[in-house]
């Protein structure tokens, strides 16, 4: 007769077991995982589960998409400065007046992101795109047909271009945080900045160039069509990435998240949907102000941009009286050098995020080797009774 204690599973066996389990419940697509580790198996044989299923190639994909969607709230909003005095002069109202429509767009670009991003952590980051780059099409359309005797509906357009298209930065933090390791985000942050950093650098140019040659309509009209063309590649091409809708990737979302042409992931996602839990209620974005480090960086970042925004907005207008012979296309290129050094900036601030975290990491390791166990660069210290 066998014993009590023969009917009882080993650690082993119930590892096995529950990785039985675990494989019937996830999708059907063959998927890597982390195999059960026996006492004494060292560390360097496990097989860690990957952060995402995309190819470090398909990544750089999505963080481009993102970053090129970034753009259009930097360009929106420099695009505007060089035909600020030509559009004074067409509403008929004085420099400052038009300057508040400055003043407007940027108070909304400070709260557009909190309400589009608190959405997208709940209904995923395609459809925010998507909403975002449309409310920026149907307001540019508006602002490129506006009465010159409705200045009001100027401000209230403005307004709504902001809301559009500012969010774009927030959301395409978002992606870069669903499809990355922390090791990896320091170089994807630096090639998404650039996106958002080429609107201070380009948008005057071609607002002036626009503004010169076809009046200032056209600028809007340019966006429009620019967010319109932009809206259609989203459509055809970025999957979603919220983890909370598919996971680390391999997951089916429902039909408004799946990209028209599914061309990232092929051969990896399921092809049944997953039965996800609901969703969670949605947060309260100011809660994240009662944090204090949180604080300090808002109100630094804030004190540099509003001085950046006070200087970039009242270039056209000094420059149109201390040298009355400049077009708004020569307005334009004074911005060249704001915008070229944010860009370069940028591009190596994520290098260096990439190398300080790389550093840390061979810290606590060499820390480890001495004063305990050392497991993924993170220093265990041997406990003591």
């Amino acid at each position: 007769m066998n014993s009590p204690a023969s009917y009882e599973q080993s650690p082993r066996d119930r590892g096995l077991e529950n990785k039985a389990s675990e494989t019937l419940s996830a999708p059907t697509q063959t998927r890597i995982s982390t195999p059960v580790a026996e006492k004494d198996t060292p560390q360097s044989q496990i097989t860690a589960v990957p952060y995402s299923i995309y190819t470090p190639k398909e990544k750089w994909f999505i963080v481009g998409l993102s970053a090129f969607a970034g753009l259009f709230s930097g360009l929106t909003s420099n695009i505007y400065f060089p035909a600020i005095p030509v559009i004074a002069n067409a509403f008929n109202k004085s420099t400052e007046l038009i300057n508040l429509t400055v003043t407007v767009y940027l108070v909304l670009q400070g709260i557009s992101p909190m309400i589009w991003g608190t959405l997208s952590d709940r209904y995923g980051r395609r459809p925010v795109f998507l909403a975002c780059l449309l409310v920026l099409a149907v307001s540019c359309v508006g602002l490129a047909l506006v009465p010159t005797s409705a200045y009001w509906l100027l401000m209230l357009l403005r307004c709504l271009q902001a809301a559009g298209g500012a969010s774009t930065i927030a959301l395409g933090a978002g992606v870069i945080g669903d499809i990355a390791t922390r090791a990896e985000r320091g170089g994807f942050f630096g090639l998404y900045t650039v996106g958002p950093l080429i609107g201070p650098a380009i948008g005057p140019v071609m607002g002036g160039a626009l503004s010169d040659s076809f009046g200032w309509r056209s600028i809007f009209w340019f966006m429009c069509i620019a967010s319109s063309c932009y809206f259609v590649i989203l459509l055809l091409l970025l999957p979603e990435t919220l983890r909370l809708l598919v996971g680390d990737g391999s997951y089916l979302p429902g039909k408004l998240h799946r990209p028209v042409i599914p061309i990232l992931g092929r051969g990896r996602i399921s092809s049944e949907p997953a039965k996800r839990p609901p969703p969670p209620g949605l947060p309260n974005p100011l809660r994240i102000l009662m944090y204090p480090d949180v604080m300090a960086q808002l109100i630094f970042n804030g004190i540099n941009y509003a001085v950046f925004s006070a200087v970039v907005a009242t270039i056209p207008s000094l420059f149109k009286v201390s040298y009355p012979y400049l077009s708004e296309t020569k307005i334009g290129l004074c911005y060249m050098s704001i915008g070229g050094g944010m860009m370069l900036g940028s591009f190596l601030h994520g290098k260096v995020l990439d190398w300080d975290y790389q550093n840390t990491k061979r810290q606590f390791a060499r820390r480890g080797s001495t004063t305990g166990r050392c497991i993924k660069g993170r220093a265990v210290p041997h406990r003591t009774s």
